[in-house]
Parts: C-alpha cells; structure tokens; sequence
C-alpha cells in the first residue's frame, strides 16, 4: 500500500507535531512517534502492482499542482481508535483529490481504498492511532484543554509507505 498526502506549511506542522506529541504523552500510546508519521492528510490510498508507474504519474501531477489555503476548526474520532483533527472540505481540498484520483484511476493494477474516493473522503489529520478505549478518553481530554482551530498551508504532496512512515517522493507545490 501507498499513501498520496498533503503536508503543512512549518507553523501548521510544528502545531499539529505537537498535538501528536501530546496526545501521546496524555493518554500513554506512542503509535504515531514509534511510526515516525508526519502531521498530514491523506489524500489517497492505493494498492498498486507498478509502484514506479504510480509513482510517475501522480508526481507528473502534483508538480502541477497548487499550494492551498484550509481550515481546521474540529476534532473528530474514527472507531474504535483513532483520534483527529478535521479541516473543513473546500474546494481545493476536493480538487486535488479529484485530479490526483483521474490521473491514477486508469493504471491498470491499481486500486483504491473505499474511503479515499472522491466523494467518500473524509479528510483528517491524525493525532492519536490504535487508541484503546480509556487512551481515547485521555487524548480527547488533553485535546480539549490544548486543541486550538486554524488556519492551515498545503505545500507539498507526497507518497510514502507506511508503518513505519518512508517517504517515496515530496514535491513542494508552486
């Protein structure tokens, strides 16, 4: 599996670090540290057979993409143990999902998740994975007290494996 995501300018990054951070000293679960998972929103995830030709093409893409203004302004949860902040869907979110999506769609091989197809998408950035129940309680505790909304920068888009977190490609966006 590969991801395609979207990463922050440094103020965001260094806020959304340090909510990663937080939540695991909180509630004792260091998942996304242990992972080495930088603050980012997936835009895509995609079994594929040519990774190169994934590759390829979506980076063809993503130089020709924008960077991008979104809003922040909520926490949310995905069960049993995920715990996120969640933008507000605006259209260049929706648009660089569409046009990565249309330019990788026809690859033969490849296939996407269910829940990173346009209009099935639900952007996150996460803070906290493979929570138990009472570590939920304890991340949503100190996120209450510390989370604050924001204003956020797109600029750049990669590709990575996961667990732990490897970079394939970044490309900064114009």
């Amino acid at each position: 599996m590969i991801l395609v995501s979207a990463y922050f300018d440094i103020k965001t990054n260094k806020s959304m670090a340090g909510y990663i951070d937080g939540v695991a000293k909180a509630c004792g679960n260091s998942f996304m540290l242990d992972n080495n998972v930088p603050p980012h929103i997936t835009i895509l995830s995609i079994e594929v057979r040519d990774e190169d030709m994934v590759v390829e093409n979506a980076e063809t893409i993503m130089k020709a993409l924008s960077v991008g203004d979104i809003y922040v302004p909520t926490l949310g949860q995905i069960l049993p143990g995920v715990i996120y902040a969640a933008p507000v869907i605006n259209e260049y979110l929706m648009g660089m999902q569409a046009t990565l999506y249309d330019a990788l769609k026809d690859i033969e091989g490849v296939s996407f998740s269910k829940y990173y197809q346009p209009y099935s998408w639900m952007p996150h950035i996460t803070l906290g994975k493979t929570l138990e129940p009472e570590q939920m309680r304890e991340a949503f505790s100190y996120l209450q007290k510390s989370f604050v909304p924001m204003e956020a920068r797109i600029e750049e888009l990669g590709i990575a494996k996961t667990n732990p977190h490897r970079d394939i490609v970044r490309v900064k966006l114009q």
